[in-house]
Protein backbone atom coordinates (compact mmCIF):
# COMPACT_ATOMS: atom_id res chain seq x y z
CA UNK A 1 0.00 0.00 0.00
CA UNK A 2 1.30 3.45 -0.94
CA UNK A 3 2.19 5.49 2.14
CA UNK A 4 3.55 8.57 0.38
CA UNK A 5 1.58 10.97 -1.79
CA UNK A 6 3.01 13.69 -4.02
CA UNK A 7 1.21 16.95 -4.70
CA UNK A 8 1.72 17.87 -8.36
CA UNK A 9 1.12 21.51 -9.33
CA UNK A 10 0.51 21.37 -13.07
CA UNK A 11 -0.05 23.97 -15.75
CA UNK A 12 1.53 26.68 -17.81
CA UNK A 13 4.29 29.03 -16.69
CA UNK A 14 3.01 32.34 -15.25
CA UNK A 15 -0.40 30.80 -14.53
CA UNK A 16 -0.45 30.97 -10.74
CA UNK A 17 1.53 27.80 -10.11
CA UNK A 18 3.82 29.61 -7.64
CA UNK A 19 0.87 30.91 -5.59
CA UNK A 20 -0.71 27.44 -5.42
CA UNK A 21 2.61 25.88 -4.47
CA UNK A 22 3.17 28.40 -1.68
CA UNK A 23 -0.30 27.66 -0.31
CA UNK A 24 0.26 23.90 -0.38
CA UNK A 25 3.67 24.20 1.26
CA UNK A 26 2.29 26.34 4.07
CA UNK A 27 -0.50 23.77 4.50
CA UNK A 28 1.95 20.91 5.08
CA UNK A 29 3.15 19.63 1.70
CA UNK A 30 6.94 19.44 1.60
CA UNK A 31 9.16 21.49 -0.72
CA UNK A 32 12.37 20.05 -2.18
CA UNK A 33 15.83 20.71 -0.77
CA UNK A 34 16.78 23.22 -3.48
CA UNK A 35 14.25 25.76 -4.75
CA UNK A 36 14.72 28.58 -7.23
CA UNK A 37 14.91 32.01 -5.54
CA UNK A 38 12.74 34.95 -6.54
CA UNK A 39 13.72 37.58 -9.09
CA UNK A 40 12.31 40.74 -10.65
CA UNK A 41 9.57 38.68 -12.33
CA UNK A 42 8.48 36.91 -9.14
CA UNK A 43 9.78 38.47 -5.93
CA UNK A 44 8.06 35.94 -3.65
CA UNK A 45 9.93 33.08 -5.33
CA UNK A 46 9.09 30.33 -7.78
CA UNK A 47 9.21 27.34 -5.37
CA UNK A 48 10.61 25.32 -8.28
CA UNK A 49 13.12 22.53 -7.68
CA UNK A 50 15.80 24.04 -9.88
CA UNK A 51 17.81 20.84 -10.17
CA UNK A 52 14.71 18.99 -11.36
CA UNK A 53 13.91 21.87 -13.72
CA UNK A 54 17.36 21.54 -15.28
CA UNK A 55 16.86 17.80 -15.75
CA UNK A 56 13.45 18.46 -17.31
CA UNK A 57 14.98 20.90 -19.80
CA UNK A 58 17.59 18.32 -20.73
CA UNK A 59 14.95 15.63 -21.16
CA UNK A 60 12.81 17.89 -23.35
CA UNK A 61 15.80 18.66 -25.56
CA UNK A 62 16.62 14.94 -25.78
CA UNK A 63 13.16 14.48 -27.30
CA UNK A 64 13.59 17.39 -29.72
CA UNK A 65 11.45 19.77 -27.67
CA UNK A 66 11.77 22.67 -25.22
CA UNK A 67 9.67 24.25 -22.47
CA UNK A 68 8.29 26.83 -24.92
CA UNK A 69 7.58 24.35 -27.71
CA UNK A 70 4.06 25.02 -29.00
CA UNK A 71 3.83 21.33 -29.91
CA UNK A 72 5.22 19.92 -26.64
CA UNK A 73 2.00 17.90 -26.26
CA UNK A 74 1.69 14.96 -26.65
CA UNK A 75 4.65 13.49 -24.78
CA UNK A 76 7.53 12.14 -26.86
CA UNK A 77 9.00 8.97 -25.35
CA UNK A 78 12.57 7.96 -26.14
CA UNK A 79 13.72 4.46 -27.10
CA UNK A 80 13.24 2.15 -24.12
CA UNK A 81 16.90 1.89 -23.07
CA UNK A 82 17.43 5.64 -23.29
CA UNK A 83 14.19 6.35 -21.44
CA UNK A 84 15.19 3.99 -18.64
CA UNK A 85 18.45 5.88 -18.15
CA UNK A 86 16.54 9.16 -17.82
CA UNK A 87 14.06 7.58 -15.41
CA UNK A 88 16.90 6.33 -13.21
CA UNK A 89 18.41 9.81 -13.12
CA UNK A 90 15.04 11.28 -12.16
CA UNK A 91 14.50 8.70 -9.41
CA UNK A 92 17.89 9.45 -7.87
CA UNK A 93 17.31 13.20 -8.05
CA UNK A 94 13.84 12.94 -6.53
CA UNK A 95 15.34 11.02 -3.62
CA UNK A 96 18.03 13.67 -3.13
CA UNK A 97 15.52 16.52 -3.20
CA UNK A 98 12.73 15.05 -1.07
CA UNK A 99 14.29 12.26 0.97
CA UNK A 100 11.51 10.37 2.79
CA UNK A 101 9.03 13.26 2.66
CA UNK A 102 5.48 12.01 3.31
CA UNK A 103 3.91 14.63 1.03
CA UNK A 104 6.49 15.78 -1.54
CA UNK A 105 5.40 18.92 -3.39
CA UNK A 106 6.56 19.00 -7.02
CA UNK A 107 6.11 22.21 -8.97
CA UNK A 108 7.85 22.74 -12.27
CA UNK A 109 5.66 23.61 -15.27
CA UNK A 110 7.81 21.34 -17.45
CA UNK A 111 6.55 18.38 -15.42
CA UNK A 112 3.16 19.02 -17.05
CA UNK A 113 4.29 18.11 -20.57
CA UNK A 114 6.59 15.40 -19.17
CA UNK A 115 3.98 13.92 -16.86
CA UNK A 116 3.95 10.38 -18.34
CA UNK A 117 7.68 10.31 -17.56
CA UNK A 118 7.28 11.63 -14.00
CA UNK A 119 4.31 9.38 -13.24
CA UNK A 120 6.52 6.41 -14.11
CA UNK A 121 9.13 7.75 -11.69
CA UNK A 122 6.54 8.09 -8.93
CA UNK A 123 5.13 4.63 -9.64
CA UNK A 124 8.62 3.10 -9.48
CA UNK A 125 9.13 4.77 -6.08
CA UNK A 126 5.66 3.70 -4.87
CA UNK A 127 4.54 7.32 -4.45
CA UNK A 128 0.92 8.22 -5.16
CA UNK A 129 -0.12 11.52 -6.73
CA UNK A 130 -2.75 14.24 -6.48
CA UNK A 131 -2.99 17.07 -8.97
CA UNK A 132 -3.75 20.76 -8.59
CA UNK A 133 -4.15 22.61 -11.89
CA UNK A 134 -4.28 26.42 -11.70
CA UNK A 135 -6.17 28.28 -14.41
CA UNK A 136 -5.26 31.75 -15.61
CA UNK A 137 -6.53 33.50 -18.73
CA UNK A 138 -4.09 32.83 -21.60
CA UNK A 139 -3.88 36.52 -22.48
CA UNK A 140 -2.75 37.31 -18.93
CA UNK A 141 -0.10 34.60 -19.34
CA UNK A 142 0.83 36.06 -22.74
CA UNK A 143 1.27 39.50 -21.20
CA UNK A 144 3.64 38.11 -18.59
CA UNK A 145 5.66 36.14 -21.17
CA UNK A 146 5.85 39.15 -23.47
CA UNK A 147 7.33 41.18 -20.63
CA UNK A 148 9.71 38.42 -19.50
CA UNK A 149 10.68 36.66 -22.76
CA UNK A 150 9.44 38.86 -25.58
CA UNK A 151 7.08 36.18 -26.93
CA UNK A 152 4.38 37.00 -29.47
CA UNK A 153 0.84 36.51 -28.15
CA UNK A 154 0.09 33.80 -30.71
CA UNK A 155 3.04 31.73 -29.49
CA UNK A 156 2.16 32.21 -25.82
CA UNK A 157 -1.46 31.15 -26.17
CA UNK A 158 -0.42 28.07 -28.17
CA UNK A 159 2.12 27.05 -25.52
CA UNK A 160 -0.57 27.67 -22.88
CA UNK A 161 -2.95 25.43 -24.86
CA UNK A 162 -0.38 22.63 -25.08
CA UNK A 163 0.30 22.73 -21.35
CA UNK A 164 -3.35 22.81 -20.35
CA UNK A 165 -4.21 19.93 -22.69
CA UNK A 166 -1.35 17.93 -21.17
CA UNK A 167 -2.38 18.76 -17.59
CA UNK A 168 -5.89 17.47 -18.19
CA UNK A 169 -5.11 14.46 -20.38
CA UNK A 170 -2.40 13.04 -18.13
CA UNK A 171 -4.39 13.32 -14.88
CA UNK A 172 -7.75 11.83 -15.82
CA UNK A 173 -7.17 8.85 -13.55
CA UNK A 174 -5.82 10.92 -10.62
CA UNK A 175 -7.51 12.90 -7.85
CA UNK A 176 -7.27 16.43 -9.21
CA UNK A 177 -8.62 19.93 -8.70
CA UNK A 178 -8.95 22.82 -11.16
CA UNK A 179 -8.37 26.16 -9.45
CA UNK A 180 -8.97 29.61 -10.90
CA UNK A 181 -6.04 31.88 -10.09
CA UNK A 182 -8.32 34.91 -9.65
CA UNK A 183 -10.67 32.91 -7.41
CA UNK A 184 -7.69 31.74 -5.36
CA UNK A 185 -6.60 35.31 -4.66
CA UNK A 186 -10.18 36.39 -3.92
CA UNK A 187 -11.01 33.57 -1.46
CA UNK A 188 -8.36 30.92 -1.00
CA UNK A 189 -10.34 29.12 1.72
CA UNK A 190 -13.16 28.34 -0.69
CA UNK A 191 -10.65 26.99 -3.21
CA UNK A 192 -8.97 24.85 -0.56
CA UNK A 193 -12.33 23.29 0.26
CA UNK A 194 -12.72 22.45 -3.43
CA UNK A 195 -9.21 20.96 -3.57
CA UNK A 196 -9.81 18.81 -0.50
CA UNK A 197 -13.15 17.61 -1.84
CA UNK A 198 -11.62 16.71 -5.21
CA UNK A 199 -8.72 14.87 -3.55
CA UNK A 200 -10.94 13.14 -1.01
CA UNK A 201 -8.46 14.12 1.69
CA UNK A 202 -7.57 17.17 3.78
CA UNK A 203 -4.39 19.11 3.18
CA UNK A 204 -1.63 17.69 5.39
CA UNK A 205 -1.41 20.43 8.03
CA UNK A 206 -3.74 23.38 7.47
CA UNK A 207 -3.97 24.80 10.97
CA UNK A 208 -4.59 28.33 12.25
CA UNK A 209 -0.95 29.35 11.99
CA UNK A 210 -0.75 28.11 8.39
CA UNK A 211 -3.95 29.98 7.51
CA UNK A 212 -2.51 33.22 8.87
CA UNK A 213 0.64 32.75 6.78
CA UNK A 214 -1.42 32.04 3.67
CA UNK A 215 -3.45 35.21 4.27
CA UNK A 216 -0.22 37.19 4.15
CA UNK A 217 1.21 35.30 1.18
CA UNK A 218 -1.77 35.50 -1.19
CA UNK A 219 -2.05 39.27 -1.40
CA UNK A 220 -3.96 41.01 -4.24
CA UNK A 221 -0.68 42.49 -5.54
CA UNK A 222 0.14 39.07 -7.03
CA UNK A 223 -2.09 40.05 -10.00
CA UNK A 224 0.64 41.60 -12.17
CA UNK A 225 -0.95 41.03 -15.58
CA UNK A 226 -4.62 41.33 -16.42
CA UNK A 227 -6.15 39.65 -19.45
CA UNK A 228 -6.31 42.32 -22.14
CA UNK A 229 -7.28 41.91 -25.78
CA UNK A 230 -9.41 39.47 -27.71
CA UNK A 231 -8.46 35.84 -28.28
CA UNK A 232 -10.43 35.84 -31.52
CA UNK A 233 -8.07 38.49 -32.89
CA UNK A 234 -5.21 35.98 -32.76
CA UNK A 235 -6.61 33.77 -35.51
CA UNK A 236 -6.72 30.00 -35.15
CA UNK A 237 -4.35 29.94 -32.12
CA UNK A 238 -6.73 32.27 -30.27
CA UNK A 239 -9.83 30.34 -31.34
CA UNK A 240 -8.30 27.06 -30.16
CA UNK A 241 -7.20 28.59 -26.86
CA UNK A 242 -10.72 29.99 -26.34
CA UNK A 243 -12.24 26.50 -26.57
CA UNK A 244 -9.74 25.12 -24.08
CA UNK A 245 -10.23 28.09 -21.76
CA UNK A 246 -14.01 27.63 -21.74
CA UNK A 247 -13.58 23.99 -20.74
CA UNK A 248 -11.27 24.80 -17.84
CA UNK A 249 -13.44 27.66 -16.64
CA UNK A 250 -16.36 25.25 -16.46
CA UNK A 251 -14.22 22.68 -14.64
CA UNK A 252 -13.14 25.34 -12.12
CA UNK A 253 -16.85 25.92 -11.46
CA UNK A 254 -17.30 22.18 -10.85
CA UNK A 255 -19.53 21.76 -13.90
CA UNK A 256 -17.87 18.52 -15.15
CA UNK A 257 -17.58 19.43 -18.87
CA UNK A 258 -17.07 16.66 -21.42
CA UNK A 259 -13.44 15.82 -22.15
CA UNK A 260 -14.41 15.32 -25.80
CA UNK A 261 -13.93 19.07 -26.32
CA UNK A 262 -10.30 18.80 -25.27
CA UNK A 263 -9.76 15.64 -27.30
CA UNK A 264 -10.93 17.57 -30.38
CA UNK A 265 -8.57 20.43 -29.49
CA UNK A 266 -5.70 17.95 -29.14
CA UNK A 267 -6.50 16.50 -32.57
CA UNK A 268 -6.38 19.98 -34.07
CA UNK A 269 -3.02 20.62 -32.42
CA UNK A 270 -1.74 17.37 -33.92
CA UNK A 271 -2.94 18.42 -37.38
CA UNK A 272 -1.24 21.80 -37.01
CA UNK A 273 1.97 20.11 -35.86
CA UNK A 274 1.95 17.87 -38.95
CA UNK A 275 1.42 20.92 -41.17
CA UNK A 276 3.76 23.37 -39.47
CA UNK A 277 6.30 21.22 -37.63
CA UNK A 278 8.53 20.71 -40.71
CA UNK A 279 8.56 24.50 -41.25
CA UNK A 280 10.29 25.14 -37.93
CA UNK A 281 13.88 25.74 -39.00
CA UNK A 282 16.93 24.26 -37.25
CA UNK A 283 17.96 27.85 -36.50
CA UNK A 284 14.76 28.40 -34.55
CA UNK A 285 15.22 25.15 -32.64
CA UNK A 286 18.82 26.09 -31.85
CA UNK A 287 17.65 29.50 -30.64
CA UNK A 288 15.12 27.84 -28.32
CA UNK A 289 17.82 25.55 -26.95
CA UNK A 290 20.23 28.46 -26.44
CA UNK A 291 17.54 30.48 -24.68
CA UNK A 292 16.75 27.54 -22.42
CA UNK A 293 20.42 26.96 -21.63
CA UNK A 294 20.91 30.65 -20.83
CA UNK A 295 17.92 30.59 -18.49
CA UNK A 296 19.30 27.45 -16.83
CA UNK A 297 22.68 29.13 -16.38
CA UNK A 298 21.06 32.22 -14.87
CA UNK A 299 19.12 30.02 -12.45
CA UNK A 300 22.32 28.25 -11.42
CA UNK A 301 24.10 31.56 -10.89
CA UNK A 302 21.21 32.94 -8.82
CA UNK A 303 21.14 29.84 -6.62
CA UNK A 304 24.93 29.82 -6.22
CA UNK A 305 24.92 33.51 -5.30
CA UNK A 306 22.22 32.84 -2.72
CA UNK A 307 24.18 29.88 -1.33
CA UNK A 308 27.43 31.86 -1.22
CA UNK A 309 25.70 34.71 0.59
CA UNK A 310 24.33 32.33 3.22
CA UNK A 311 27.72 30.60 3.56
CA UNK A 312 29.51 33.94 3.92
CA UNK A 313 27.09 35.03 6.62
CA UNK A 314 27.62 31.75 8.47
CA UNK A 315 31.40 32.05 8.14
CA UNK A 316 31.35 35.65 9.32
CA UNK A 317 29.15 34.69 12.24
CA UNK A 318 31.53 31.87 13.12
CA UNK A 319 34.55 34.18 12.72
CA UNK A 320 33.03 36.78 15.03
CA UNK A 321 32.15 34.08 17.56
CA UNK A 322 35.72 32.76 17.45
CA UNK A 323 37.17 36.25 18.01
CA UNK A 324 34.77 36.78 20.89
CA UNK A 325 35.89 33.52 22.49
CA UNK A 326 39.55 34.45 21.98
CA UNK A 327 38.93 37.82 23.62
CA UNK A 328 37.29 36.04 26.54
CA UNK A 329 40.26 33.67 26.81
CA UNK A 330 42.65 36.60 26.65
CA UNK A 331 40.79 38.32 29.47
CA UNK A 332 40.92 35.12 31.51
CA UNK A 333 44.68 34.81 30.91
CA UNK A 334 45.23 38.41 31.88
CA UNK A 335 43.26 37.81 35.08
CA UNK A 336 45.34 34.71 35.85
CA UNK A 337 48.56 36.62 35.16
CA UNK A 338 47.42 39.38 37.49
CA UNK A 339 46.71 36.82 40.19
CA UNK A 340 50.13 35.24 39.68
CA UNK A 341 51.81 38.63 39.85
CA UNK A 342 49.96 39.34 43.07
CA UNK A 343 51.02 36.00 44.57
CA UNK A 344 54.64 36.55 43.56
CA UNK A 345 54.58 40.04 45.01
CA UNK A 346 53.27 38.68 48.29
CA UNK A 347 56.06 36.10 48.30
CA UNK A 348 58.76 38.72 47.78
CA UNK A 349 57.52 40.55 50.85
Amino acid sequence: MTTRTAYLVLGMHRSGTSAVTQLLSLAGAELPENVMPGDEHNEKGYFEPWKIALLNDERLRAGGSAWDDVFAFPYRPLPRKDERAWLNRAMDLLGEEFGDARFPLLKDPRVTVLLPFWRTVLDDLDIGARGVIPLRHPLAVAGSLRRRDGFAEQKSVLVWTAYMLAAEAYTRDLPRAFVSYDALLADWRAQVRRVEAAHGAPLPNLDGRAAAEIDKALAPDLRHNAATGDLAALGWPGALAAKVLAWFEAAARDEAPSSAVLDEAAEEMSRRAAEMGPLVSPAARDLDAARSELRDAKAKVAVLEDTLTRDRELLEEGWRSTIQRLDQHREMLMAVEAQLDSILAEGDR
